[in-house]
């Protein structure tokens, strides 16, 4: 198990998973302005403050007393640290330091015994490339690496860079432990937005993806990209409800939450009926009550069939009267599950809204005050489809609201892609979550991009496996 280091700064740790690789050193890259000597002496400064570990910051521009000054609009007292012998401040020569660093017994050495140093920051190591030769600089940067891990330090090494399009990739990028990018961007043609990035961290796993930081009266502050604002309309019931897929219960912390309306955002190119299949297979092995509206490309049998695979019996539960369903096609039905179909391609829209009033919604209600728990999934673009979009426009938002408020769990399959921008939002609007997947090339991919918590996933690469439930994400 690999022994991290926390920086103290807010959502960075949860990017890297807890902190930096204890004893690793990792650049901090960014053009000038983005905060990176901001960011370096915070990690100093949180690791003397909450760690009790000291720590040496390294300058070859800046004088002392200028980092004294700066850092003290943040609140932290540089020289009183200097003082209890946990932190020191040295203005030096990028030569000086490395033929000092190369001593035994040297100005380097002397100075991480003094303190006990544990931490360090170098500002910074692009002056180390100053007018040598690529053979010399590459010696001059092992050689620093080397020195670092002989004295187990976790140390951070800022680069400037202003060329961050550029094709070529600096050789320290290499032979470093880590690459931690700060950028600065336009952002509407309004503003300049700060986004920080890890891209490479040995020894840990990281949170991938650009993430909005701040640079606020105490520090950086980063908001995680994971993180939106949390959906007002929580949860009603304290558990969740398993999916069948293991790994796909982890993402969402346990499985849906009960008494929600989440939308499967797909197509027909991706694999979602294992997805689907799972989750009702659970609900109808649960003992739960099901509704589910028939899709033009799926009948009866073939959600029979499928489902048996999961090891659920539709059968069995058309049999004790927990499944039931709505046809919009005309299609011929077992005889013996007539009972348990609804046709109603023959009705107009106000004909089958009253359907669902005088018939469905009843029998629902009779079963929920009885503390028989609803499940509902249906195909909503086979809704638009046969019904049009505005009837979607019109009703989905009520009928969804009833679900909630009834506490009936829903799970509804729809393309955002092919109902159109406005729709897809709206849809998204009135829903709790949303499980996205689609295919790219060879692969798919599965992303939770929203849920009543407010987290949002990073994509998962979805694999298909020879046993029930026959994918999993990873």
């Amino acid at each position: 198990m690999v022994l991290q280091t926390a920086t103290g700064i807010t959502g960075l740790d949860n990017i890297l998973g807890g902190g930096l690789p204890k004893g690793s050193a990792v650049i901090v890259e960014g053009a000038p302005g983005t905060g990176k000597t901001t960011l370096g002496m915070q990690f100093l400064y949180n690791g003397i403050t909450e760690q009790n570990e000291a720590g040496i910051f390294i300058t070859f521009e800046e004088f002392p007393d200028q980092i004294y000054h700066d850092m003290k609009s943040f609140g932290w007292d540089l020289r009183a640290l200097e003082r209890k012998n946990q932190l020191r401040v040295i203005g030096i020569s990028p030569k000086i330091l490395l033929e000092e660093m190369q001593k035994s017994n040297g100005l380097f050495e002397q100075m991480v015994n003094e303190i006990n140093c544990e931490r360090l920051v170098i500002d910074s190591i692009s002056l180390l490339r100053t007018g040598d030769s690529e053979k010399t600089i590459r010696e001059v940067l092992y050689t620093l690496r080397n020195i670092l891990r002989k004295f187990k330090l976790t140390s951070l090494l800022i680069q400037e860079r202003s060329d961050l399009d550029g094709n070529s990739v600096p050789f320290e990028h290499y032979i470093f432990d880590g690459l931690i990018r700060l950028s600065l961007k336009e952002h509407l043609e309004l503003f300049r937005q700060r986004t920080l990035e890890v891209l490479k961290m040995r020894g840990t796993c990281i949170m991938e993806g650009e993430h909005i930081y701040r640079i606020t009266e105490n520090g950086i502050y980063v908001l995680l990209a994971s993180k939106t604002a949390a959906d007002i309309q929580e949860s009603t019931s304290d558990f969740q409800l398993k999916t069948g897929i293991p790994s796909l219960d982890a993402i969402l912390g346990g499985g849906l939450d009960k008494g929600t309306i989440y939308m499967l955002d797909t197509n027909s190119k991706a694999n979602y009926r294992h997805i689907v299949a799972s989750i009702l297979a659970q609900r109808i092995n649960s003992g739960d009550r099901i509704l589910s509206l028939l899709s033009s490309i799926q009948s009866i049998e073939e959600l029979a069939s499928l489902l048996e695979k999961h090891k659920a019996d539709v059968g069995k539960g058309i049999e004790e009267n927990r499944m039931y369903f709505i046809e919009h096609y005309k299609r011929s039905i077992p005889e013996k599950w007539q009972d348990a179909v609804y046709h109603v391609h023959t009705l107009d829209n106000k004909s089958y809204n009253l359907f669902l009033k005088n018939e469905i919604y009843p029998k629902m209600n009779s079963d929920l005050n009885k503390h028989k728990n609803w499940f509902i999934y249906y195909d909503l673009n086979a809704i638009i489809n046969e019904r049009g979009t505005e009837y979607v426009l019109r009703h989905f938002a009520t009928e969804t609201a009833a679900a909630r408020s009834l506490g009936m769990s829903v799970l509804v399959l729809c393309n955002f892609k092919e109902v159109g921008i406005q729709v897809a939002s709206f849809l998204e609007r009135s829903c709790n979550g949303v499980l996205k997947t689609w295919v790219d090339g060879s692969y798919q991919y599965l992303q939770i991009t929203k849920a009543s918590n407010g987290e949002i996933s990073k994509p998962y690469l979805v694999e298909n496996i020879n046993d029930c439930p026959y994918i999993r994400l990873l």
